[in-house]
Protein backbone atom coordinates (compact mmCIF):
# COMPACT_ATOMS: atom_id res chain seq x y z
CA UNK A 1 0.00 0.00 0.00
CA UNK A 2 1.18 3.75 -0.44
CA UNK A 3 -0.29 7.05 -0.22
CA UNK A 4 0.95 10.33 -1.78
CA UNK A 5 -1.10 12.90 -0.27
CA UNK A 6 -0.40 16.88 0.37
CA UNK A 7 -2.48 19.22 2.43
CA UNK A 8 -1.51 22.87 2.10
CA UNK A 9 -3.42 26.38 3.49
CA UNK A 10 -1.53 29.22 2.01
CA UNK A 11 -1.52 32.23 0.48
CA UNK A 12 -0.78 32.50 -3.83
CA UNK A 13 2.90 33.96 -4.37
CA UNK A 14 1.66 35.38 -8.17
CA UNK A 15 -1.17 35.39 -10.14
CA UNK A 16 -1.85 31.84 -11.88
CA UNK A 17 -0.59 31.04 -15.69
CA UNK A 18 -3.15 29.31 -17.74
CA UNK A 19 -2.38 27.44 -20.74
CA UNK A 20 -4.66 25.72 -22.93
CA UNK A 21 -2.87 22.15 -24.15
CA UNK A 22 -4.28 19.46 -26.42
CA UNK A 23 -7.96 19.50 -27.39
CA UNK A 24 -8.13 23.07 -25.15
CA UNK A 25 -7.78 21.55 -21.57
CA UNK A 26 -6.80 24.06 -19.47
CA UNK A 27 -3.48 23.90 -16.82
CA UNK A 28 -2.39 26.67 -14.34
CA UNK A 29 0.29 27.11 -12.49
CA UNK A 30 1.30 29.12 -9.51
CA UNK A 31 3.06 29.12 -6.43
CA UNK A 32 1.59 28.93 -2.98
CA UNK A 33 3.47 30.10 0.41
CA UNK A 34 2.77 28.49 3.70
CA UNK A 35 4.66 29.98 6.54
CA UNK A 36 5.53 28.33 10.30
CA UNK A 37 5.68 30.95 12.96
CA UNK A 38 8.70 31.95 14.58
CA UNK A 39 8.89 31.18 18.22
CA UNK A 40 11.19 31.58 21.38
CA UNK A 41 12.42 29.15 23.20
CA UNK A 42 12.55 28.52 26.84
CA UNK A 43 15.95 29.41 27.35
CA UNK A 44 14.99 33.04 25.44
CA UNK A 45 16.71 31.86 21.63
CA UNK A 46 14.18 33.22 18.88
CA UNK A 47 13.39 31.42 15.90
CA UNK A 48 12.63 33.29 13.29
CA UNK A 49 9.70 32.22 10.62
CA UNK A 50 9.86 29.96 8.09
CA UNK A 51 8.27 30.46 4.61
CA UNK A 52 8.03 27.28 1.95
CA UNK A 53 6.95 28.11 -1.43
CA UNK A 54 5.00 24.97 -3.47
CA UNK A 55 4.30 24.62 -6.76
CA UNK A 56 0.66 24.42 -7.60
CA UNK A 57 -0.81 22.93 -10.90
CA UNK A 58 -4.36 22.81 -11.40
CA UNK A 59 -6.07 21.34 -14.36
CA UNK A 60 -9.76 21.87 -16.46
CA UNK A 61 -12.07 22.92 -14.35
CA UNK A 62 -10.23 23.85 -11.56
CA UNK A 63 -7.59 25.80 -13.89
CA UNK A 64 -10.87 27.65 -14.89
CA UNK A 65 -11.61 28.49 -11.26
CA UNK A 66 -7.50 29.81 -10.72
CA UNK A 67 -7.98 31.73 -13.82
CA UNK A 68 -11.23 33.30 -12.79
CA UNK A 69 -10.69 33.75 -9.01
CA UNK A 70 -7.73 33.12 -7.91
CA UNK A 71 -4.74 36.34 -7.70
CA UNK A 72 -1.56 36.91 -5.66
CA UNK A 73 -2.21 36.93 -2.19
CA UNK A 74 -5.71 34.63 -2.17
CA UNK A 75 -5.74 32.74 0.70
CA UNK A 76 -6.44 28.74 -0.42
CA UNK A 77 -7.14 25.35 0.22
CA UNK A 78 -5.07 23.09 -1.62
CA UNK A 79 -5.98 19.24 -1.71
CA UNK A 80 -3.18 16.74 -4.29
CA UNK A 81 -0.50 14.56 -4.71
CA UNK A 82 3.15 15.65 -4.91
CA UNK A 83 4.91 15.24 -8.38
CA UNK A 84 8.29 15.62 -9.71
CA UNK A 85 9.32 16.24 -12.89
CA UNK A 86 13.00 16.53 -15.17
CA UNK A 87 14.21 17.87 -18.51
CA UNK A 88 17.24 18.69 -20.34
CA UNK A 89 17.88 21.82 -21.53
CA UNK A 90 20.90 22.82 -23.01
CA UNK A 91 22.63 19.71 -21.69
CA UNK A 92 21.79 20.38 -18.07
CA UNK A 93 19.28 18.13 -16.40
CA UNK A 94 16.41 20.26 -14.53
CA UNK A 95 14.11 18.70 -11.52
CA UNK A 96 10.77 20.15 -10.13
CA UNK A 97 8.39 19.09 -7.56
CA UNK A 98 4.46 20.16 -7.61
CA UNK A 99 1.41 19.56 -5.91
CA UNK A 100 -1.10 18.52 -8.62
CA UNK A 101 -4.09 20.04 -6.68
CA UNK A 102 -7.36 17.81 -7.11
CA UNK A 103 -9.40 19.90 -4.66
CA UNK A 104 -8.63 23.97 -4.50
CA UNK A 105 -11.30 25.77 -1.75
CA UNK A 106 -11.00 29.77 -1.56
CA UNK A 107 -10.56 30.73 1.79
CA UNK A 108 -11.16 34.16 3.48
CA UNK A 109 -13.67 36.89 3.36
CA UNK A 110 -14.96 37.47 -0.24
CA UNK A 111 -13.57 40.91 -0.32
CA UNK A 112 -9.80 39.07 -0.05
CA UNK A 113 -10.97 37.22 -3.52
CA UNK A 114 -11.64 38.44 -6.53
CA UNK A 115 -12.90 41.56 -5.58
CA UNK A 116 -15.19 40.51 -3.50
CA UNK A 117 -17.48 38.10 -5.58
CA UNK A 118 -16.14 34.12 -6.37
CA UNK A 119 -17.44 30.87 -6.84
CA UNK A 120 -16.11 27.79 -5.12
CA UNK A 121 -13.91 25.67 -6.36
CA UNK A 122 -15.57 22.35 -5.99
CA UNK A 123 -19.15 21.99 -5.09
CA UNK A 124 -19.06 21.21 -1.07
CA UNK A 125 -18.90 16.91 -0.52
CA UNK A 126 -21.68 17.37 1.45
CA UNK A 127 -24.87 19.12 1.49
CA UNK A 128 -25.34 21.72 4.40
CA UNK A 129 -27.27 20.13 7.37
CA UNK A 130 -30.71 20.71 7.58
CA UNK A 131 -31.41 22.45 10.61
CA UNK A 132 -32.53 20.55 13.78
CA UNK A 133 -36.71 20.06 14.27
CA UNK A 134 -37.87 22.47 16.91
CA UNK A 135 -38.76 21.40 20.01
CA UNK A 136 -42.74 21.61 19.81
CA UNK A 137 -42.48 19.49 16.78
CA UNK A 138 -44.71 16.48 17.60
CA UNK A 139 -42.83 13.89 14.70
CA UNK A 140 -41.74 10.93 15.75
CA UNK A 141 -39.08 11.39 12.67
CA UNK A 142 -35.01 12.08 13.44
CA UNK A 143 -34.21 15.00 12.00
CA UNK A 144 -31.03 13.97 9.96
Amino acid sequence: MSLNKVILIGNVGRDPEVRYVTDNVPVASFTLATTKRGYKTQDGKEVPEKTEWHNIVVWRGLAKVAEQYVKKGTQLYIEGELQTRNWEKDGVRHYTTEIIANDMQLLGRKSDNAGGSYAPAAPAAAPAAEPFASSNDSSDELPF
